[in-house]
């Protein structure tokens, strides 16, 4: 199974294979044309709750995999489809992160290639990184702990 990943803004490229866009929104100032697409799955995408909860901080991308896998359950289907487009060739997640390490694309294709994880083989990793088992390191966030502004209540 070949999975890659590529961001949005990258050029194209034959090797890319069946290019599907993994973002529930379109990349900024990218054209149709200049994406090469083959499909757009933004159902896969993590919601945007907890888009917005994640907000790109890499502190929080432990329980981002984690919320984001439980919300991925939901949707067997799609990623069955997924599964086989990449069994018949080379698949590429597309996306426009900036953090290539920290991003729905990672956690996808990991999905993916493993399959969902068990809730004791979740278990397991958080608990070997050395994370609590909701994924965080101290207290876990929620959406409320901030304000729009992006500061802490503690501040307020």
């Amino acid at each position: 199974m070949d999975i890659r990943l590529k961001r949005a803004y990258e050029p194209a490229s034959p090797a890319d294979g069946y290019r599907v866009l993994i973002d529930r929104l379109w990349p900024r100032g990218l054209s149709k044309k200049q994406a090469k697409l083959d499909e757009w799955e933004k159902e896969l995408s993590p919601s945007t709750e907890l888009r917005a909860w994640f907000g790109h901080r890499p502190s929080r991308f432990p329980e981002f995999r984690r919320r984001y896998i439980g919300e991925l359950r939901r949707k067997r289907q799609r990623l069955t489809g997924l599964r086989r487009r990449a069994r018949e060739g080379t698949l590429t997640l597309v996306y426009s992160a900036h953090d290539t390490e920290h991003n729905d694309a990672v956690v996808l294709a990991d999905v993916l290639r493993r399959g969902l994880p068990t809730s004791q083989t979740a278990v397991a990793t958080t608990e070997a990184q050395g994370l609590k088992k909701d994924g965080s390191p101290g207290r876990p966030e929620t959406p409320s702990d901030s304000t729009s502004c992006g500061r802490s209540r503690e501040h307020d």
